[in-house]
């Protein structure tokens, strides 16, 4: 069975109300998670979370808007790099780098990452590469946060074998096998937060969890279905596609048989 360990590399604040409808207007804590992933001595990371390049390339021009929307606490003992070396581990034992998505809180690490091949959405990937200026910020997408090279060694999970799922985890049917991972870390498209957004299905010892990403920000959104702000649509590649990717999540929840892990559930 996959081994999952969590990480929380940083932290981002912002009005609960425009994470969750309904929720107020208090200022919250939202984590930013990555999670290691073992299979049979294999290492994959899913996501980096924040990092100091992510303050660096914020710092000045536009992009110092998303910096100031969502203000960034990140201390430099939480590096995910420092984290995994305190663990035993090293970029050279992990074997790939899954990105969920696309934004500057889930690939801040990147560059502490150059050398680690990449796994995400061709789709995803072919609708962010060329953002810049005010199209990359409406996306939270921070060009400078793609080290050079990036695309020398990206594989597309379009490219993985397709696999129909086991009916625990209706209503989602199909899924993209990670290679080498013996079938137990099953990819899954989630879309409409963002362009190419991937879910990930864990076969643990303790039973089947998915790795939600953003498609929620807290458990409310896919236990209750309630979405945040409408003003928060705005910044949503799909609005119409996010809410059928939450009506998933909440049919998951209701099968009771999978635990379900959000990026950035904390204080909501």
């Amino acid at each position: 069975m996959a081994e999952l360990t969590a990480f929380t590399v940083g932290y981002c604040t912002h009005p609960a109300g425009m994470a969750l409808r309904g929720a107020g207007w208090q200022v919250c804590r939202f984590p930013a998670r990555a999670y290691l992933l073992g299979v049979g001595g294999r290492h994959w990371l899913w996501d980096t979370g924040y990092a100091e390049h992510f303050r660096q390339h914020t710092g000045s021009g536009i992009f110092r808007l998303y910096a100031a929307i969502t203000p960034v606490h990140f201390a430099a003992h939480e590096a995910l790099l420092g984290q995994l070396r305190e663990a035993g581990l090293s970029p050279r034992d992990i074997c790939g780098l899954i990105l969920s998505h696309f934004h500057g809180d889930h690939i801040a690490g990147l560059h502490d990452f150059a050398a680690t091949p990449c796994i995400c959405s061709g789709d995803g990937w072919q609708r962010t590469r060329g953002l810049r200026g005010f199209g990359a910020l409406r996306r939270a997408f921070v060009p400078g946060l793609i080290p050079a090279g990036f695309e020398s060694t990206l594989q597309f999970v379009e490219s993985f074998p397709l696999l129909r799922l086991p009916a625990e985890l209706a209503p989602f049917e199909w899924a993209w096998a990670l290679p080498d991972s013996r079938d137990e870390i099953l990819l899954v498209p989630l879309p409409g937060h963002a362009a190419g957004q991937l879910g990930a299905f864990v076969q643990t010892a303790e039973g089947w969890t998915l790795l939600a990403s953003d498609a929620a920000w807290a458990p409310q959104g896919y236990r209750e279905l309630r979405g945040p702000a409408r003003l928060t649509h705005l910044l949503m590649d799909d609005r119409a596609a996010y809410y059928d990717t939450l009506a998933r999540l909440h049919a998951l929840h209701r099968g009771g048989q999978v635990r379900i892990l959000l990026c950035h559930e904390g204080e909501l």
